[in-house]
């Protein structure tokens, strides 16, 4: 901290994590690592099966594939830093890279809120209007969808950062938190941050509930015309491309109503770290799991591409041989 004024201002802060007891942090190193790795490999994983599989190149999987970029985005927002801090026990964050950390990981995740809400309607157009979904969601459509999740999740991180960085923070430096979560550094503020919060709030509520509306009304109108389908198949088919998404919008949206629509008075601080490491680094392992346990075609896929790597693993080695013979 640095003197101003006869008071002190904040220049870093210190994350209070998950836990003091030396084993506890060994034993969540070693599953946060774990947990990382999955994720790694699962959206990376799924981004390349969709960029190497001629069959997933549809509007469907292009926002799956850009929905897993984003996972692993705001998981590697958050986790490498909270694994360093317990491999090296410094919990100390500067107030700038506090503020990028915050930033990148709101902008990553109100992306991935804008992206569940794109891929309702993509699943409306689909079994709702599938003679015209060719022409309704066409390649300049789906890259200008993605280009406005992204540009709306920058602009929303950007306000949010900015409301709460421009906070005096001259009490404490101390985050009760394992990483700078904007509710848990809000909390530390000598100013008045009750317009902060209000501002906070509303605008996590607007981004929440006009995302959840857009799934709500393209899910209603899915069901109504499910329950039309004379086809036991046309209805099983239906059914089966919606599940995956119904369930990663239940996960996502429970988790984040939970952390950011209650007041502070509420907010217990414990239970929202217990929350965000559900969101922060479970969520974007479960996903890609989601999406290739529950989809026929992305499983197809799968064992085409790792057919494909044996069978040049199998070609490959006579050539090998040859070579080391020589």
């Amino acid at each position: 901290m640095t003197v101003m004024e006869n008071r002190t201002e904040v220049t870093e802060f210190l994350l209070l994590g998950l836990t003091d007891d030396p084993h506890l942090q060994v034993l969540l190193f070693i599953t946060f690592l774990l947990i990382y790795t999955v994720t790694v490999a699962g959206n990376l994983g799924m981004i390349l099966l969709i960029l190497l599989d001629s069959r997933l190149h549809s509007p469907m999987y292009f926002f799956l594939g850009n929905l897993s970029l984003v996972d692993f985005g705001y998981s590697s927002a958050v986790t490498p830093t909270v694994m360093a801090g317990l491999l090296t026990g410094n919990q100390i964050i500067s107030y700038n890279d506090c503020a990028a950390q915050a930033f990148f990981f709101g902008a990553f995740a109100t992306v991935e809120n804008y992206l569940l809400a794109t891929m309702a309607y993509d699943r409306y157009a689909a079994v709702c209007q599938p003679l015209h979904y060719t022409t309704t969601m066409t390649t300049s459509v789906c890259a200008c969808l993605v280009t406005g999740c992204t540009f709306g999740g920058i602009l929303i991180a950007s306000v949010i950062t900015r409301d709460t960085f421009s906070l005096s923070f001259c009490v404490s430096n101390m985050v009760h938190h394992f990483f700078c979560e904007v509710p848990a550094v809000m909390a530390l503020t000598c100013s008045d941050g009750h317009v902060n919060e209000l501002v906070l709030i509303f605008m996590a509520s607007f981004d929440i509930f006009f995302a959840l509306l857009v799934i709500l009304v393209s899910y209603l109108f899915i069901f109504i015309t499910i329950l039309k389908m004379h086809s036991a198949a046309s209805y099983q088919k239906a059914l089966s491309t919606c599940a995956s998404h119904l369930t990663t919008v239940s996960i996502f949206y429970g988790t984040a109503i939970f952390v950011y629509l209650q007041p502070s008075s509420s907010h217990s601080m414990d239970t929202a770290k217990i929350t965000s490491v559900f969101y922060t680094m479970v969520i974007p392992m479960l996903n890609p799991m989601v999406y290739s346990l529950r989809n026929k075609e992305v499983k197809s896929a799968f064992l085409k591409v790792k057919s494909r790597f044996i069978c040049w693993k199998i070609t490959s080695r006579p050539l090998v041989w040859s070579l080391s013979s020589a």
